[in-house]
């Protein structure tokens, strides 16, 4: 590092005229004094949205009318003050507003693509989190692993005693219906896998094992998977896909079921691994209905970091390589099929014909 000369006039306790106007100019360049306000309310603002300067409420308020598609009315002659103490008294004046400045309705992406985004932000933030971690699990993850598997164990029975004699009624018969639909999953799901988020709100945990039971499922049933029969067994009884065309499954979701179920269980993974991609499924901030987004997000990255960081410490060189983006890349599958599934399960049964339990997830 150099140290300027005391005879350096820049450096001398006064300096010229020129080097201190030029100082005090870098100052103001370096720290405005202006604060930034919302073009839109007034309000301090956060940067540039959809092309304007705005605050956060303004942001949120006009990508949500936009993808809504809203028609807002304005009761009054259509010139209501828009300020930050009023804005929230005339929508129909504030999105007109939010359309005067600038704001436009072409930036805004759809809701899928925000969760892309998300999704990608996600997994770039836990790249570099897992290269800073050192190797080895921590206490804290190897807590969470022996309570995610204790959970597992107390509430999913891999011999299905519960459904010896169970049936499914309608055109398959005698026939069992397979995974791709079962009410004995949708009973099998571990509830006492949300013990780390237990301070959510009752509302928020509901929506949580509404939105990943199915996935869930499916992660729980890969584990009575045979790779060489490409059938499920599930104690006394097996499944195959045939079994979910003879129950009304359609081809466009039970091929790619099966890939899945085949794709995953080459992967060999362990007992601890498995019941971490159920973690990671149910503490999805991406369920609808969720209020404490960025609390269950921060539950989901702990759980994420724990799966990395036991896939690094268990799987060394070369038999590693690459498993955790697999992991990732079956998780993005999971959720196209859960779609599929729930399209089809209402496409072969009534709503009100289902049991309660699956008949709410389903809803």
């Amino acid at each position: 590092m150099s140290v300027s000369s005391p005879s350096d006039p820049e450096s001398s306790l006064g300096g010229s005229p020129c080097a201190r106007g030029r100082r005090a100019a870098e100052r103001e360049d370096a720290e405005p004094d202006e604060e930034k306000i919302c073009a839109v309310c007034g309000d301090r603002a956060t940067g540039y949205h959809f092309h304007v300067m705005t605050c956060e409420g303004c942001k949120g308020f006009f990508r949500r009318s936009i993808n809504k598609g809203v028609h807002f009315t304005c009761p009054f002659a259509r010139s209501c003050p828009v300020t930050k103490a009023k804005r929230r008294q005339c929508q129909a004046c504030r999105l007109q507003k939010c359309l005067d400045v600038g704001m436009r309705k072409d930036m805004i992406m759809s809701e899928e693509a925000l969760r892309t985004r998300r999704a990608l932000r996600r997994q770039r933030r836990l790249a570099r989190e897992a290269v800073e971690q050192p190797g080895g699990l921590t206490a804290e993850q190897q807590e969470l692993i022996s309570i995610l598997i204790t959970a597992h164990k107390r509430n999913f029975d891999s011999s299905f005693s519960q459904f010896v004699h169970y049936r499914v009624s309608g055109a398959a018969g005698a026939r069992r219906r397979p995974p791709g639909g079962s009410r004995p999953a949708a009973n099998a799901l571990p509830l006492q896998v949300i013990s780390p988020g237990r301070s959510l709100p009752i509302d928020d945990q509901i929506s949580l094992l509404k939105g990943a039971t199915l996935e869930i499922c499916q992660i729980q049933f890969n584990t009575v998977f045979n790779e060489e029969t490409n059938a499920w067994e599930c104690g006394q009884h097996c499944y195959t896909i045939q079994d979910g065309a003879l129950a009304g499954f359609q081809q466009i979701y039970l091929e790619p079921l099966l890939k899945f179920h085949i794709s995953l269980k080459k992967l060999r993974l362990h007992e601890a691994e498995y019941v971490l991609l159920q973690a990671i499924l149910l503490f999805s901030p991406d369920h609808a209905g969720i209020s404490q987004r960025e609390f269950i997000d921060q539950l989901q990255e702990k759980v994420a970091l724990t799966l990395k960081s036991y896939i690094d410490h268990q799987h060394p060189m070369p038999e590693g390589r690459f498993l955790y983006a697999k992991l990732l890349l079956l998780l993005t599958e999971l959720q196209t099929l859960k779609v599929e599934n729930t399209r089809q399960i209402l496409h072969i049964q009534d709503l009100s014909t289902m049991t309660p339990l699956l008949s709410e997830i389903i809803s």
